[in-house]
């Protein structure tokens, strides 16, 4: 019995038109695993547009590795690649039809950004909060993983008494005829 599952997935490939649709499901159906089906579309839009990135500009191969983390209160999706240049936001033409894609992970993302790594290479990742249900708090128990949801305490309430109606008589319903006309 596992009692605190991995929240930790990590997807090598070569970042080829075919693989980026198989990491789309491989990632969704992470995502519906940690009970996180509202970040998907984002986490989509976030990791398509990576791997194109990747699948584009990327030199000398398209070897990539893919990783996402759920920690606490976010969601950490992040591709590595073996090219050194960092990518560049830029200012797409209204009816261009390439440039717009680390403009709309900015979007759609709470944050995001780019680091190198080691010598030969770059992750550029992206996070999306997690939704935390009404009322509750998150108590930190295990690093790395993910929190406990703790409800706040809450006094005892004393019941409110209606006052009773008064009535005369038993009450009936109208009566209706079950013949039509």
């Amino acid at each position: 019995m596992i009692s605190h599952p991995s929240r930790h997935c990590t997807v090598e490939l070569q970042a080829l038109p075919s693989r980026i649709g198989q990491v789309r499901r491989i990632v969704s159906a992470q995502l519906r695993y940690w009970h996180m089906d509202s970040l998907i579309d984002r986490a989509m839009l976030g990791v398509t547009e990576l791997l194109s990135n990747v699948h584009r500009h990327a030199r000398p191969d398209k070897t990539c590795t893919v990783e996402i983390e759920l920690l606490l209160d976010r969601l950490t999706v992040s591709v590595r690649d073996h090219d050194p240049r960092l990518p560049e936001v830029e200012d797409a033409q209204p009816l261009a039809t390439c440039g717009r894609g680390l403009a709309m992970v900015a979007a759609v993302s709470e944050s995001w950004g780019v680091r190198p790594d080691g010598a030969s290479g770059k992750v550029v990742w992206f996070t999306l909060p997690t939704p935390a249900p009404a009322g509750a708090v998150l108590s930190p128990l295990y690093a790395g993983e993910r929190a406990s949801r703790v409800l706040p305490e809450v006094e005892p309430v004393e019941p409110v008494l209606e006052p009773a109606l008064e009535t005369r008589g038993p009450q009936r319903a109208p009566a209706r005829s079950a013949v039509a006309g």
